[in-house]
């Protein structure tokens, strides 16, 4: 787990020490996430910047939201690269993203 880098404390904070309601936003997370990273992989195949830019802050926000900030830093990179017109990081980061995914899945 120690690869998610995942701030707990934060995430509790963000959902005032809950943590039935924190689960619950780590399942909408784990089924978001999904749909965020299919889209994503598409949009790279399709040469699409716009749209995995649109993916990665997607992805970016929510991990964020949950204190997951390894998934929220590599899907920044991807978005900021993705605001040049660029899909160089995506390509290269997607293993990565989909590694630290899987992980959160074991949340």
């Amino acid at each position: 787990m120690n690869d998610l880098c995942w701030n707990k404390e934060f995430a509790m904070g963000q959902v005032d020490n809950d943590e039935e309601l924190l689960q619950e936003l780590i399942m909408i997370f784990k089924d978001s996430s999904a749909s965020d990273m299919a889209i994503l992989i598409q949009a790279v195949e399709k040469g699409d910047s716009a749209e995995a830019r649109g993916a990665s802050h997607s992805l970016k926000g929510a991990a964020a939201s949950l204190g997951l900030e390894a998934i929220r830093d590599v899907a920044m990179a991807i978005e900021q690269d993705c605001r040049q017109g660029s899909l160089t990081v995506a390509r290269e980061k997607i293993p990565q993203l989909e590694t630290l995914l899987a992980l959160m899945r074991e949340l």
